[in-house]
């Protein structure tokens, strides 16, 4: 039976335990040119101190104006590759395994002049109205994921992680309720996505893993529901996806008549259904910092993996205090290791 301790291998990806941290923006690029300062260092090197089986980056866009705020990371460049292997580099000496997600922000950029989407649908009433990429761009973005993915894999990455949640550019192109385009990308929502994953995918190495990240439903009117994500996902596995971090909303206005769970798990039926239906391994995520919660997600194979976001804020040393506290095990690092 798994557990919390239990290792997972996934091709090449071997992790020592189940947890994992989820991409959180720091929006801490003070010089605003995209490269992982100090503070990005400390970070993500302490939580793999703190005994956390795979790290994901937060957001790393492929394009300046593709990031949320200027104050994001950014991947557009071979200039930003030596700070990320920097952090890289020095996870890895803790056991943890490290990957990054690539992703542009599309309609939601805070801080382009001109934000761009599938469509010219702001995110709100009051909100910047984004210009619609023509064809041509939609092309042309596939190709900077790519180089994006190129550059993180020089970087020394175990694996990458797409943004297809949360209301970013992936997951507006497979939103009916974002997506009103006439041309090929508006016809089938899940061709951007496709095309994306294929891009990235025929550069990995291919014993690398590809994870996704995908909202299982949205919360606004007219909002997809499970089975549209579930259809869309099978053609994104389809392209090459290997595992799907399985999240929910985030597209943007405030939620419709479906309101978004406040309450420890709420998002494991998510997980489960993915995992079901598409027979592929899954990250649960969603206030699952209780250990026993935790612990319990596994071991009834409602998901591999389990996501600790602001549970991993608040201590960095989630997944040593998790594990020792539902077994009584530990591995933590000599140094500290008279303190259990």
């Amino acid at each position: 039976m798994p557990n919390l301790s239990s290792s997972f291998t996934l091709k090449n990806l071997e992790l020592k335990n189940r947890t994992v941290m989820p991409p959180m923006c720091q929006y801490s690029v003070e010089a605003k040119d995209g490269i992982p300062n100090d503070w990005h260092y400390v970070h993500y090197v302490s939580r793999a101190v703190g005994g956390t089986g795979l790290i994901i980056m937060e957001m790393t866009d492929i394009e300046p104006d593709g990031r949320i705020t200027d104050f994001d990371l950014g991947l557009w460049s071979d200039e930003h590759i030596p700070a990320f292997k920097r952090i890289i580099n020095e996870v890895h000496k803790y056991g943890a395994k490290i990957g990054i997600q690539i992703a542009h922000a599309g309609r939601k950029a805070e801080d382009a002049a001109v934000p761009v989407g599938p469509s010219d649908i702001p995110v709100s009433p009051e909100g910047k109205k984004p210009r619609a990429l023509t064809t041509e761009e939609v092309k042309a973005m596939v190709v900077k994921y790519k180089e994006a993915a190129v550059r993180a894999i020089e970087a020394g990455v175990d694996t990458i992680e797409l943004h297809g949640a949360h209301g970013y550019l992936i997951h507006q192109f497979h939103s009916p309720a974002i997506n009103n385009r006439s041309d090929e990308y508006g016809r089938d929502y899940a061709k951007f996505g496709v095309e994306v994953i294929q891009a990235v995918k025929s550069v990995m190495p291919d014993d690398m893993p590809l994870i996704f990240r995908i909202s299982a439903i949205e919360y606004m009117e007219n909002g997809y529901d499970l089975e549209h994500s579930l259809e869309v996902a099978k053609r994104y596995k389809e392209a090459g996806v290997d595992l799907f971090h399985v999240s929910s909303g985030g597209e943007g206005p405030p939620p419709g008549a479906r309101k978004p769970g406040n309450y420890p798990g709420y998002q494991i039926p998510f997980a489960r259904a993915y995992k079901q239906a598409l027979d592929v391994p899954v990250i649960a995520v969603g206030m699952l910092d209780d250990p026993k919660l935790a612990e319990a997600t596994v071991a009834n194979e409602d998901a591999d993996l389990i996501g600790v976001a602001r549970g991993m804020l608040r201590d960095p040393y989630w997944a040593t205090h998790a594990i020792h506290a539902v077994s009584g095990d530990v591995s933590a690092p000599r140094q500290y290791s008279r303190a259990y």
